[in-house]
C-alpha cells in the first residue's frame, strides 16, 4: 500500500514551527527566531506561508510588559490529527485526538490480548483500520500514528522484541504499510513518561522519574530532559526488579520480581481469592476477569472499602522498596506515580513513603518528593500523540 501524504512538501522550518507550536502553545516571531536561531524576516515569512496553509492562527497579542506587544501565533487544532494508541497487555485504547490533545472523536476499548496471541498484529490493524473509518478523517489529514505498547523496543526500528511479531519486519513500518499512515511505535511507560514532561505535573522537568502504574509496574526516566533509553534501549524495567528470593513467578521466568508481587493484576488476582475465602467487601466476583476486578477494586478503595484498602496499601508498600532502590541509583528531585494507577494514588503513597522511611537513606529520600499525575490513564494516550508530533521536524516529513 502506497503511503499517502498530505500532499505539500514543507520545509524543516515550517515543521518546526508546528512543531513549537503544539508544545508551548503560542509564541510571537521574535520567540520562534530566538529559539531557532533564524532572522524574524524568516520567520515571518514561513508563518504567513503557514497560516495561508492553515495551520497556524493568529492569537492575539500577549500581555503588556512595557514596549510593543508582540503578535502571538497558535496552531491551528484542527489542521491535522493523530491517531493515538495505547496498549497493555489485555487490551488497546484507540482515539484520534487534534493538536490540542483534544478528542475529536470517541475513544475505544479493544480487547487485544498480547501474550501467546499469534493474531494479535493482525487483529491491531484491523481495529486501526475499522477506527479510521468510522471516524471519517480522511488519511491526509492524519500527521500519523502513535503506539504506545508493553515490552522490550526499540523505537528508532521500530520493533518490539516481546509482542507482536511482524516476521522479522520493523513493527512501526508494517503497521505504516497496513494503515498506509506514518506510525511511530515505543514504550508504553516511555510514552508516559514524556506525556508527564510535556503536558503535565513534570512539565519542562529535566529530571524525573515516572513510574506507570498498571498491569505491570514500568518506568520511564527522564534525564536531561530526554527519555533515558539505556545501552540496548531497554531501560527502565523497574518491574522486575527483584524483591525477594521466593516470591511468586514473574512472566519473565523469574521469582521475586515486583511486578509479580505488586501490578494490578497481582492485586486483582488477589482480591478475587480473598473474595472467594469470605472476605468482607463490596466487590464482586468477576470469573478472573482481572481487568474489571483491577477496575472495580480502584473505585472501591476510593469509596473506602476496606479490604481493597488493604490490598492496595501491601501492593504499595513493595512498591515503595523498588523505589528505595531506584532513589539510591538515581537520586530523582521527583517520581511521579501515573497511568491506570493514579487514580488510587493518595491510597499508595502513604505505604510508599513508609517504605521509603524503612528502606531509603535519609539524605537521598528527603530530597525526593512523590507527586501524583494529574493526565493518569489519559497519559498514555497522550503521549502516544507527542511521540508523532516529536518526530515531525523530520525533514521528510510533509503536511
Amino acid at each position: 500500500m502506497e503511503i499517502k501524504s498530505t500532499g505539500v512538501k514543507s520545509s524543516w522550518l515550517k515543521n518546526m514551527i508546528i512543531k513549537r507550536l503544539y508544545f508551548d502553545k503560542a509564541m510571537s516571531c521574535a520567540g520562534l527566531s530566538v529559539l531557532f536561531d533564524k532572522s524574524i524576516p524568516s520567520i515571518a515569512k514561513a508563518i504567513n506561508e503557514l497560516i495561508k496553509e492553515g495551520f497556524v492562527v493568529e492569537q492575539g497579542y500577549a500581555p503588556s510588559s512595557g514596549g510593543r506587544r508582540p503578535l502571538m501565533y497558535a496552531i491551528n487544532a484542527k489542521a491535522m490529527f493523530i491517531l493515538a494508541v495505547a496498549m497493555d497487555q489485555l487490551s488497546a485504547r484507540i482515539q484520534m485526538l487534534d493538536l490540542n490533545n483534544s478528542p475529536v472523536s470517541d475513544m475505544i476499548t479493544v480487547e487485544l490480548k498480547l501474550h501467546n496471541n499469534d493474531n494479535a498484529l493482525p487483529q491491531l490493524i484491523a481495529h486501526l483500520n475499522n477506527y479510521i473509518a468510522q471516524t471519517g478523517v480522511p488519511k491526509d489529514k492524519i500527521a500519523g500514528i502513535g503506539i504506545g505498547m508493553p515490552g522490550f523496543i526499540n523505537a528508532i526500528e521500530g520493533i518490539n522484541y516481546t509482542y507482536l511479531d511482524a516476521g522479522g519486519e520493523s513493527l512501526s513500518k508494517y503497521i505504516e504499510r497496513s494503515t498506509g499512515i506514518t506510525t511511530y511505535i515505543d514504550n508504553d511507560s516511555s510514552l508516559i513518561a514524556l506525556a508527564e514532561q510535556k503536558f503535565g505535573i513534570a512539565r519542562s522537568q529535566q529530571e524525573v522519574m515516572v513510574i506507570n502504574l498498571g498491569w505491570g509496574i514500568g518506568l520511564g526516566m527522564i534525564i536531561d530532559g530526554k527519555i533515558f533509553r539505556g545501552y540496548n534501549g531497554f531501560a527502565g524495567e523497574l518491574s522486575h526488579i527483584p524483591l525477594s528470593d521466593d516470591g511468586e513467578l514473574c512472566v519473565c521466568g523469574k521469582r521475586g520480581c515486583l511486578e509479580a508481587e505488586a501490578s494490578m493484576l497481582v492485586v486483582a488476582q488477589k482480591a478475587e481469592e480473598g473474595i472467594k475465602k469470605g472476605r468482607v467487601t463490596s466487590l464482586q466476583l468477576h470469573n478472573g476477569e482481572s481487568k474489571l476486578m483491577g477496575d472495580a477494586l480502584m473505585e472501591a478503595a476510593n469509596q473506602g472499602d476496606q479490604f481493597a484498602i488493604e490490598l492496595l496499601t501491601e501492593a504499595g508498600y513493595k512498591i515503595g522498596k523498588a523505589l528505595a532502590i531506584l532513589i539510591h541509583i538515581m537520586n530523582p528531585a521527583n517520581i511521579v506515580l501515573s497511568g491506570r494507577g493514579a487514580k488510587v494514588g493518595k491510597i499508595l503513597m502513604a505505604p510508599i513513603q513508609q517504605a521509603l522511611h524503612k528502606y531509603c537513606i535519609p539524605r537521598l529520600s528527603s530530597g525526593t518528593e512523590l507527586l501524583i499525575s494529574s493526565l493518569g490513564f489519559d497519559a498514555e494516550l497522550i503521549g502516544a500523540a507527542v511521540l508523532v508530533m516529536e518526530n515531525f521536524d523530520r525533514e521528510e516529513q510533509t503536511i
